[in-house]
């Protein structure tokens, strides 16, 4: 049998090293949250790459990073979809290795200060075409986005209201570069020093200049989250005890109460009783009762998710069918082709619907609120678009029962406080297991979380704001200015092939040779 060092000693050596650099920054986020770690975890692993022997090695430096990042980042699937885990890691990391080989091109050997002054743009730029890339719904969406890590740093926050998760994620891949090349590139050290400054400059005036969310009123929301139910009958058992939990909510003056993703296992239109005991609980608690339907519908085929709003005279026809589907969890990409999926882990057995068009609800009271499903709330675009519609708070009901004592459920809920600083509006989190949780539109916390051991209804009195934020009102710029940079930088290049090319032709060495009449001699004269 071979040892780890022997192992170590083979040409699996250096894939083994950047795996294990790459998965350095999953370490900033939730549940060890070393946030002050996210602006140093790349150094390794660009100090490997810049060192690659040739830029095919610098791409699988990269690649094998990238699938490091992605296992770690994605290890609570593991139980699930077993070697698929791999799979989808091995797969995704690969839109790291064009990373990998800039990290090379630019800062590879003794690079000059123009190269290095470059990479300090162009690499942050190409690591956010690489989230970009990944955000794609099918590839498992934005989660785990390098800015994503920073949700309880406050000046990071008030980035992300004016350029969202990716400019937090550009800064902090500037950071990282700027620090590896003050420490590996002696002569350069001037562009790394003016980029950290710059980088402090930036963040200053946005703390100062960017409108911060002020708060204009407020609302109280009630969160139910019941905690594991399983075994025989679980969706009526799960459904009596939330029942029971709302009732506790009685005179605490709620203006909305929300229950978890698929925190109802039946159709509302095929069971009329339970509608009923949704109209009495709404009755009961003074408010209106937003629960999540996951069944097969009876006026259409195939099974939804579906946020159902329930009023005290039952349901008021306020629906939202979720959009965006977890990637093998709710369905499977590619079905024919990857179908064997379910044969080896937990994948869907069965294709959930698809809803089209995001709604905005009127809650009763002049309150408007804007619902998401499960990792939908991972996705920058979507609250958004219902900030953009007139939300007066973001809703994200999910559950992550299936990973309770992974790193998944702090992770999950740690995303509301991006998606509130980016909107300016106020976002509840609410789970059937854990964790919960609220965030005002500045992205602090609001109250306290509700870990994955607590079975309970909390009152939340959460403020409100209205502004539109320059992330709202402007969008993913970040990501078209990372896009503009490499397409500029690699016309540059180009350019520089050109020119180079035309140097190094034949016949294109020196002056050519004059007559004694000062003219250009010709072959043969």
């Amino acid at each position: 049998m071979k040892t780890l060092g022997h192992l170590l000693g083979s040409p699996w050596r250096r894939p083994v090293v950047a795996a294990a650099a790459g998965a350095l920054p999953v370490l900033a986020f939730p549940a060890p949250s070393l946030r002050w770690f996210a602006p140093v975890a790349l150094v390794p692993w660009i100090a490997l790459a810049r060192t690659a022997p040739t830029g095919r090695r610098a791409a699988a430096d990269g690649w094998w990073g990238g699938f490091g990042f992605m296992l770690a980042m994605h290890h609570w699937l593991l139980p699930n979809l077993h070697v698929f885990t791999f799979v989808l890691a091995a797969l995704l990391g690969a839109l790291w290795a064009p990373w990998g080989w800039l990290v090379r091109r630019l800062l590879g050997g003794a690079p000059s200060r123009g190269r290095a002054a470059a990479a300090l743009v162009v690499l942050p730029s190409a690591w956010l075409a690489a989230e970009l890339v990944r955000s794609w719904e099918a590839l498992g969406g934005p989660w785990g986005v390098l800015g994503a890590s920073q949700w309880q740093v406050t000046p990071a926050l008030r980035l992300a209201s004016v350029g969202g998760v990716w400019l937090i994620s550009f800064l902090l891949v500037l950071l990282n570069v700027a620090v590896a090349v003050l420490f590996t590139v002696r002569r350069a050290r001037v562009p790394a020093v003016a980029s950290l400054v710059a980088a402090g400059v930036v963040t200053s005036v946005v703390w100062v200049g960017a409108p911060a969310a002020q708060a204009d009123g407020r609302t109280r929301i009630a969160v139910v989250q019941p905690g594991v139910v399983s075994g025989p009958d679980s969706a009526n058992r799960r459904f009596g005890l939330e029942e029971r939990l709302t009732r506790r909510l009685a005179g605490q003056d709620a203006d909305l109460v929300v229950w978890g993703e698929s925190s109802v296992g039946f159709d509302l239109g095929a069971r009329p009783d339970l509608a009923r005991r949704l109209a009495a609980l709404s009755r009961a608690a003074g408010a209106a009762v937003l629960v999540n339907v996951d069944a097969r519908r009876s006026d259409r085929p195939g099974i939804h998710k579906s946020s159902v709003l329930v009023g005290p005279d039952g349901p008021t026809g306020e629906r939202y069918d979720k959009m965006r589907l977890v990637p093998f969890g709710e369905y499977v990409p590619a079905r024919s082709l990857l179908g064997w999926a379910t044969s080896v882990g937990e994948a869907a057995g069965e294709d959930r619907r698809r809803g089209t068009e995001q709604v905005v609800m009127d809650a009763g009271g002049g309150l408007r609120i804007g619902p998401m499903v499960c990792f939908e709330s991972a996705f920058p675009d979507m609250s958004r678009n219902l900030a953009g519609k007139g939300a007066d708070v973001l809703l994200a009901q999910s559950s992550t029962s299936t990973f309770q004592q992974s790193w998944a459920p702090g992770q999950h809920a740690s995303l509301a406080a991006l998606r509130a600083a980016e909107t300016g509006r106020p976002v509840v989190h609410a789970t059937l297991t854990g964790v919960s949780a609220v965030h005002g539109p500045d992205g602090g916390r609001i109250g306290p979380w509700l870990g994955t051991d607590a079975s309970t209804a909390r009152v939340y009195d959460v403020p409100l704001a209205h502004g539109t934020t320059p992330y709202v009102r402007f969008g993913d710029w970040p990501l078209h200015a990372a896009l503009l940079v490499l397409a500029a930088w690699g016309a540059a290049e180009a350019v520089r092939a050109v020119r180079l090319r035309r140097r190094t032709a034949p016949g294109s060495h020196g002056p050519r040779a004059r007559t004694a009449h000062g003219s250009p001699a010709r072959p043969g004269h």
